[in-house]
């Protein structure tokens, strides 16, 4: 077997190779090279011979080229060195360098994978990942600006609204009409609010987190949607016992309040009244309800997915359950469900130690 080996003429490893072989000299030229440097760089062995190598190396990149040569040359092997060569129809490949010099002849001998394809993706990444955080720059932007210019005239509303003795009005339409007009321009003024806070967030990869007292964040939704759950005879209890606040971000956590117990409510059994039921303990926060429920086999990994919905309410849209695992994960958390048709669902929320 080892004189097989032996007799094998290296020859043709070297010529049928699909990466580019060299051998070239201490003196800056090509010695030998193989079929694959010819098809690459679309020139003849002899015009490669010919002339010296930083002749076919792209002028930017000869400077640092030079330099590795150099090391090679100090008997510093080279690996995955990149630099970029020029073709005789003038196009740009990359070449990705392993070399070892043999001093005793004074030669270089040298590998080069073509990685110009990988290069050209890798460009390509990045400028779409330029431009999507350009978009989600200027998305962002919008969004701040909306938010602001709406806030001030749904504060002008609200404040007329607050003008209004409702106790004064005589029972009827009119009275409960001017009582769902105000718990909505309340609830739009308190969604302004939260979303005008979370876009001026200097980091949104990292929002300011502090202790939020969950009485106090409950309390302030409770507040905003009184009148939904007065109107549907809904029941919400708390127990913060085991833990009175958790670390994370004011207005993301008053978000997944409120979505959490809206969709309790909105998803209620008919003719059942919602009954909802909150408790914590440390890290963890679980919310649970008396609703339709959801068969969690069919819906699967979709639950969180936005524009997703699973109920045939004219109020569904998609968005609720998708931001609540978006902030709880954002903080570093996890969210998790159980449900079951016509036995509601509990969500549990867990956070970092």
């Amino acid at each position: 077997m080892t004189k097989q080996v032996l007799d094998f003429d290296f020859r043709q490893f070297f010529e049928l190779s699909a990466d580019l072989c060299f051998i070239a000299g201490f003196d800056g030229y090509f010695r030998k090279v193989n079929r694959a440097v010819c098809e690459t760089l679309g020139y003849t062995e002899e015009e490669l011979y010919s002339r010296p190598i930083d002749s076919f190396v792209l002028e930017s990149d000869q400077s640092a080229t030079a330099r590795y040569r150099q090391r090679v040359r100090s008997a510093q092997a080279l690996y995955h060195f990149e630099n970029r060569y020029v073709t005789k129809q003038g196009e740009i490949v990359w070449l990705s360098w392993t070399a070892k010099a043999v001093d005793s002849d004074e030669l270089v001998l040298a590998i080069a994978k073509n990685v110009t394809n990988q290069k050209q993706l890798e460009f390509e990444r990045t400028a779409l990942l330029a431009d999507l955080q350009n978009a989600n720059r200027d998305l962002k932007q919008l969004g701040l600006v909306a938010s602001h210019d709406l806030r001030s005239p749904v504060s002008s509303l609200m404040l007329a609204f607050d003008l209004i003795d409702v106790d004064a009005l005589p029972d009827g339409e009119a009275k409960e009409l001017i009582g769902m007009l105000k718990e909505s321009g309340h609830n739009i003024h308190m969604s302004l609010s939260r979303y005008l806070d979370m876009l001026s967030d200097v980091s949104p990869s990292s929002p300011t987190m502090e202790e939020v007292e969950l009485d106090v964040c409950l309390g302030l939704v409770r507040k905003g949607i009184a009148n939904l759950l007065d109107r549907s005879g809904a029941t919400l209890t708390a127990d913060f016992s085991e833990a009175e606040t958790v670390y994370f971000h004011k207005s993301s956590m008053e978000s997944i309040f409120l979505n959490l117990i809206t969709n309790a409510v909105k998803y209620a059994r008919p003719g059942v009244p919602p009954v909802v039921t909150i408790r914590s303990s440390p890290g963890q926060l679980v919310f649970s309800d008396n609703g339709q429920g959801m068969d969690m086999d069919s819906i699967g990994d979709r639950l969180f997915k936005l524009n997703e919905t699973f109920h045939d309410h004219p109020d569904a849209k998609g968005v609720g359950l998708y931001l609540v695992k978006r902030h709880v994960e954002q903080m570093g958390g996890a969210i998790s469900v159980e449900s079951r048709v016509g036995q509601g669902t509990s969500f549990t929320l867990r956070f970092p130690e």
